[in-house]
Order: structure tokens, then C-alpha cells, then sequence
């Protein structure tokens, strides 16, 4: 590991002289790219250059030990530094794991109802509203896509982007089956009842990014329904666009325009057929996939949201908040923070297996 870090370290101060150099900007696409790469190396040379520090300290401290008069002090710095040093060594193993190339994109996330109802269409709405707030607290904007309302105000499905670097980095825990339990609003008896709602979350991709065939596409006009202004139900605006060889279909309504409404569609397309593609790649992702989604039935849930209690829980990490509102306001640091730790520890252990 010690030989794979001085060589970042090289590399690292190869692209600092570069970027020093009075033509570096003359290709702009090549200097982007490069500083890119010397961002992503700084944090692990960083802590390198720590953990060497930690080591120097060891040895300048035990050599001092030597001296009665100064073994007492010495100690202490020693024990330190050997924490420290154990510390950033620890660290040094989880920024060296491989990274998830689709980190830093933006996401689409897809929110639907699942088992209960109406009752599922307005925690469909609520989620819908916890991660538009998540997405502000982190300065990423909400680009809606397909919003379908019902009559009590519950979300029958809703797509849309989060913009923002690092979006799919935090989002991609939020895939799966939500639970609710809640009295409804539309319950007299003051019953609790069960609900779910099923999240998925795809990393934004381009149509450069993914290939698509124009001949595969069937591409339908229809006018757009719910709120949304004067010109709703007027126009033929909103799309749905087909594609034919796998039968994936995407919808949007939220923009004016056929032009602006069918570019939305083709970035979800390009999406939804990147993650196909590298489902087809990896019967782990396939079985992840599958597991996370599952089809909305309440036992398959990754996270509950009991209201009476007001608690969080996310059964994956066995991770309980009791400050629900907090929750469904968008603070959701502490449960992404739990599970990406657990995620990077699942990595470690699988790459010393």
C-alpha cells in the first residue's frame, strides 16, 4: 500500500507542475480534466503526508525516550502519534478503495406509491417534499421531470433531478421500499396504519454517454394533466417515449414545450439504459437492484418512518432517530452518513477476503 501511495504523491506533484505551467489552459477540456484528477488525488496525499508526520513523531519521541528526564514527556507524544498514526492508516484504506465512477453526477430519483392507497400517494408527497428540502440544505437545485398528483394531494409517481456534484455519492442509499406508520388524514378512528413507497435513484447520464438508436425510440404526445397552468390540457406538450428493444418508458410534462419535454425523456432514457447495462454487468448490482426495490410489498422495506413513535429506523444499519420531523425535513446526514460508513466497511472487508 505504502508503494501504490508515493506513487500518488508523484503524480500529484506532476499535475501541480502542470497547472503551473503559462500554457496549461490553452486546451481547456485537457486542464479540466487534469485538475479534476489533482482534486480527487489531494485528500489521499494529504493524509499520507499526516501519516508520515505520525511516523516521524514515533521515532524522534522513542529515540528521546532514552533520557529519564525526558521519557515521561516523550511517552506521551509517542502514544499519540501511534494513535494518530493507526488512525490515518485506517483512513488511508478507505480513500485508496476503488470509487464509484458515477460519485460525483447528478441524480434522477423516481418516487412512487406502493401498498395503501391514498394513504401511499401522500407519503409519496411527503418524501418528495424531504428530499426537494435534503437537496436545498446541500445547495443542489430540483429539476422536476413527471409529477402525477392526486386529488387529496399524494404523488402517484414523481421524477425528477437533483443538480449537483456529489448528488449520486449521497443519494444512491436512498433506493428502495420506505415505510410509513401513521394515522391518516383520511382515517376518523384514529387507526395507525401501514403504508409504503417505493424510491429509486439513477445516476444522471447524457445521451453521449449512453447509445441510442433514433429507430429504437417510439416517441407519443399527449397533453399534460394536474397543475401546471393555462397550458395544461390545451396543448399536446408532454411526451412518453418508448423504447422498443428493452420496452423502458419515460414520461415528462413538466416543461411548455414537445422540444424541451422529449430532451428530459432521452436524458432518462440514457439513464435507465446505462443502469440496465451495467445490471446485465454484474449479477451483484442485479441482486442489489432487486432487493433495494423489490415491489413495494411492506416486508420489504430499507427504512420506517413510524410517526407515533417519532422515530426513524433504517434497518440496514440498524440505525434508530427519534427526531422524525427533523427527518422528514430533510436532515438526513446522520442516516447517509451511517450507511456509507457501512458501505466503505463492507468494501474493506471484501478487499482483504
Amino acid at each position: 500500500m505504502l508503494n501504490k501511495l508515493q506513487a500518488i504523491c508523484n503524480k500529484y506533484e506532476e499535475l501541480c507542475a502542470r497547472s503551473e505551467q503559462p500554457d496549461f489552459y490553452a486546451d481547456p477540456q485537457k486542464a479540466a480534466k487534469q485538475l479534476r484528477e489533482k482534486n480527487d488525488l489531494e485528500p489521499i496525499v494529504e493524509c499520507y503526508q499526516a501519516y508520515r508526520q505520525a511516523e516521524t513523531d514515533m521515532s524522534e519521541a522513542q529515540e528521546l525516550m532514552a533520557d529519564p528526564e525526558m521519557k515521561e514527556l516523550c511517552q506521551e507524544t509517542y502514544t499519540q502519534a501511534k494513535a494518530a498514526k493507526e488512525e490515518l492508516y485506517d483512513k488511508l484504506q478507505i480513500l485508496l478503495l476503488p470509487k464509484d465512477p458515477n460519485d460525483e453526477k447528478s441524480v434522477i430519483v423516481e418516487i412512487r406509491g406502493g401498498v395503501g392507497g391514498e394513504e401511499s400517494a401522500l407519503f409519496a408527497h411527503s418524501l418528495f417534499r424531504m428530499y426537494s428540502m435534503y437537496a436545498a440544505k446541500m445547495g443542489w437545485s430540483v429539476e422536476l421531470l413527471n409529477y402525477n398528483e392526486t386529488e387529496l394531494g399524494g404523488v402517484k409517481e414523481a421524477d425528477f433531478v437533483i443538480n449537483g456534484r456529489g448528488a449520486y455519492s449521497r443519494m444512491k442509499y436512498e433506493s428502495g421500499v420506505h415505510r410509513v406508520q401513521r394515522v391518516p388524514e383520511t382515517e376518523s378512528g384514529g387507526r395507525v396504519h401501514t403504508s409504503t413507497a417505493t424510491v429509486a435513484v439513477l445516476p444522471e447520464m447524457e445521451e453521449v454517454d449512453v447509445q441510442i438508436n433514433p429507430a429504437d425510440i417510439e416517441m407519443q404526445v399527449y397533453r399534460a394533466s394536474g397543475a401546471g397552468g393555462q397550458h395544461v390540457n390545451k396543448t399536446s406538450s408532454a411526451v412518453r417515449l418508448i423504447h422498443k428493444p428493452t420496452g423502458i418508458v419515460v414520461a415528462c410534462q413538466e416543461e411548455r414545450s414537445q422540444v424541451q419535454n422529449r430532451e428530459k425523456c432521452m436524458r432518462m432514457l440514457a439513464s435507465k439504459l446505462y443502469e440496465m447495462e451495467q445490471e446485465k454487468l454484474s449479477s451483484e448490482v442485479t441482486g442489489l437492484r432487486r432487493s433495494q426495490v423489490g415491489t413495494g410489498m411492506r416486508n420489504e422495506r430499507i427504512r420506517t418512518y413510524n410517526f407515533p413513535q417519532g422515530r426513524v429506523t433504517d434497518h440496514r444499519v440498524n440505525l434508530t432517530l427519534y427526531r422524525i420531523d427533523s427527518v422528514m425535513d430533510g436532515d438526513l446526514d446522520e442516516i447517509i452518513n451511517a450507511l456509507a460508513t457501512a458501505d466503505q466497511a463492507e468494501k474493506l472487508k471484501n478487499a482483504h477476503s
